[in-house]
């Protein structure tokens, strides 16, 4: 199936437009819906959606309007989800957006819309990046200023060349985005805040990051470890800032275990008809050789 690219607006404000591709089969209520960073688009995905609607899970990949706090952010995603008439959702959300993604669990925690979560490369709390004092000043900057704000964090030296293309991907990303998408981003990402984990404990997390460079400290990661003791744990050896991109079929396998505990309930994101015995074999043997690898 062809991806639905589609523009939607849920605010009063005109100007406030969610763009999105939603792909795979409209019949599931509980689809998986991505959530790009700072300098991501929605289609920063497309490896993910590509091989996930093949094997009949159901998609969503979005770019958010320009928000300048956590809130209006929560409140216009929950807008989103009730226009797309989905009750709950899976997410995956990559370093921003996986903050974004615990913020949005947390607001509606009282009549919850998150079944689960995967958090790529992400965060709990914004003061790691020690720019919270800057975070009021970025709707100020010009555009070029944001974006060397943005580069200065990707990664550079000699690089395998799927991660130097993703990297290019994601530059070429980086120039199709106007000032003021950057610099809300920015804010929300920098603006000082952290997540409540009392408030989504009973929710199901696997943390997915990266041994080698990116932008997240090794503090960072073990706050989230901290924060989340029962987290499923996906780890790539290598794949830098955007794993999705350049490590896409680790990353996709990740989600696929992730997803099947959800299999045969109505929040499972894939069709039904589409859950083989031969799809759970390879999934069995995947656990299977992740479990060692750990143990070793």
């Amino acid at each position: 199936t062809v991806p639905l690219s589609l523009q939607i607006i849920v605010d009063d404000d005109d100007s406030k437009v969610w763009s999105l591709y939603d792909a795979g089969p409209r019949s599931i209520r509980c689809p998986l819906i991505f959530l790009p960073p700072v300098s991501g688009t929605a289609d920063v995905f497309f490896q993910q959606i590509l091989a996930l609607t093949g094997w009949g899970y159901r998609v969503i990949a979005l770019q958010y309007p320009v928000y300048w706090d956590h809130l209006e952010f929560c409140d216009g995603f929950r807008k989103l989800l009730d226009h797309l008439q989905l009750d709950k959702v899976h997410l995956f959300g990559a370093s921003l957006g996986g903050f974004l993604a615990q913020k949005f669990a947390e607001y509606t925690h009282k009549s919850p819309r998150v079944q689960s979560l995967i958090l790529c490369n992400s965060f709990s709390d914004t003061s790691i990046f020690n720019q919270t004092w800057t975070a009021n000043s970025f709707w100020l900057m010009p555009a070029f200023m944001l974006k060397k704000i943005v580069l200065g964090n990707f990664a550079s030296g000699p690089l395998d060349p799927e991660m130097a293309d993703g990297i290019d991907f994601m530059v070429d990303r980086l120039e199709s985005l106007g000032q003021s998408e950057l610099a809300s981003r920015l804010t929300l990402n920098c603006q000082n805040s952290y997540v409540e984990p009392h408030k989504i404990r009973d929710i199901p997390v696997t943390i997915m990051d990266v041994f080698d460079q990116s932008a997240l400290s090794t503090e960072a990661k073990e706050e989230m470890y901290k924060l989340y003791p029962n987290a499923r744990r996906a780890h790539l050896k290598t794949g830098g800032n955007f794993p999705y991109l350049c490590r896409s079929a680790e990353v996709n396998l990740y989600i696929q275990i992730h997803l099947l505990q959800f299999h045969g309930t109505r929040y499972a994101a894939i069709d039904p008809s589409m859950v083989s015995a031969e799809e759970l074999e390879v999934q069995k043997i995947s656990l299977h050789t992740s479990n060692e690898q750990e143990e070793q």
